[in-house]
């Protein structure tokens, strides 16, 4: 194996953390330092998926549509993470970044965000503000394109956590920029996977490494000092395959989710375990789960992965309980879970999730733009206050 310090070098070589895909870049030529008179605030709408999709590419005529719900629902921000979207294998771990997988997701997500409600309105326009793969690892940002002129110093950060504690096999991607005079930091990772007791621990120190030693450029100039870690953003979302288990017999986990029992499972979840005696992710929240285990299924079927009756009586297999691995949590303030549940398609071992959060903008009143930010046309933003649910 390689030592740490060789393999370190080889990966900012490969993943090339600073590098990134964007529509176009904002224009900053014209911006001034604001001056700090009162602010207001308002609030916008962001959609959070998260999908392990092993190694799958997906078919062209996968349908996100209903997943997205755009239609009926549309939000402001749409942030889409990935874990797998090229098998885990050596070559995919050392090679360069291939990103025909990222580009082919890219391109059915802009087409499902881009499609006319009906015949007679206009299809909605979007624009990526940034793109990262990293191995098996892939997030996606898009918002509303009134709203992409407003978007300052985008960036990125790779944390390889895999073989030899630094390849990208395992690890995360975050992404950062400004809107307005607010702070967003996305984080989708994929943490240590393993069902054995003790493998939670593993999890907590990608976790724990990740926060460590994600770092964002500092902004050069006099417009703002922005945060460089991830917690000192104003609004922080963390999702993707962080591979918790359930602490129980498997065959009482199996049981208990043919029941639907979700409380009783809940109660032995190692991330609700961990997050509770504050062994990893403190001070971060979660939604209420109300949907079954998103992990394991056979391929293409509803039967969790150990559940044939033929499978079961083959004791050589390897069999896998199903777990909630797939999950979506928040940091800070000015944050307000609406949504939280699964999607239903069975392309990959792994249901997808999905979250929907009300998310406070703040903007100097000194901004010209300020009146349209709040108040544009289509009505997504709506005033708030300090007293503001968060």
């Amino acid at each position: 194996m390689w030592p740490k310090p060789m393999a370190s070098r080889f990966l900012r070589k490969n993943m090339g953390s600073n590098n990134f895909v964007a529509d176009l870049p904002p224009d900053y030529s014209d911006l001034e330092p604001p001056v700090k008179q009162s602010t207001d605030r308002g609030t916008l709408k962001i959609f959070v998926s998260s999908w392990n999709v092993g190694g799958i590419r997906p078919p062209e005529d996968i349908d996100m549509e209903d997943w997205l719900n755009i239609h009926e629902n549309p939000a402001d921000i749409y942030v889409f993470g990935f874990q797998e979207i090229v098998p885990l294998n050596a070559s995919n771990v050392l090679a360069r970044e291939n990103s025909k997988a990222s580009v082919k997701w890219n391109r059915i997500l802009r087409a499902a965000l881009e499609k006319p409600r009906t015949r007679t309105q206009m299809r909605q326009d979007f624009r990526r503000v940034i793109s990262k793969q990293m191995v098996g690892i892939f997030i996606t940002v898009w918002v509303r394109s009134d709203l992409y002129g407003h978007i300052k110093h985008p960036s990125v950060s790779c944390v390889g956590c895999g073989l030899m504690g630094r390849f990208g096999n395992k690890g995360s991607v975050s992404v950062r920029f400004l809107l307005h005079e607010t702070s967003f930091c996305f984080v989708c990772s994929h943490l240590a996977s393993g069902g054995r007791e003790g493998d939670e621990r593993h999890r907590n120190s990608d976790a724990e490494d990740i926060l460590l030693r994600s770092s964002f450029p500092p902004v050069p100039g006099p417009l703002r000092n922005l945060p460089t870690k991830i917690l000192d953003h104003d609004r922080v979302i963390w999702f993707g395959d962080l591979n918790y288990r359930i602490h129980l017999p498997d065959a009482t986990t199996r049981s208990l989710v043919d029941q639907r029992n979700w409380s009783l499972l809940l109660q032995r979840d190692q991330l609700k375990a961990e997050l509770k005696e504050g062994r990893v992710f403190q001070g971060w929240r979660e939604g209420d789960i109300n949907f079954p285990p998103t992990y394991k299924y056979y391929l293409n079927s509803e039967i969790y992965y150990g559940g044939d009756v033929e499978d079961a009586r083959n004791k050589s297999k390897r069999f896998r309980a199903p777990a909630w691995c797939d999950r979506i949590i928040w940091y800070g303030e000015g944050l307000k879970q609406s949504q939280y549940n699964r999607g239903e398609s069975r392309l990959s071992d792994h249901r997808p999730v999905k979250a929907v959060f009300s998310a406070e903008v703040e903007q100097y009143r000194a901004s010209s733009g300020l009146k349209r930010f709040f108040s544009g046309n289509d009505g997504c933003f709506r005033s708030s206050t300090r007293g503001t649910e968060r």
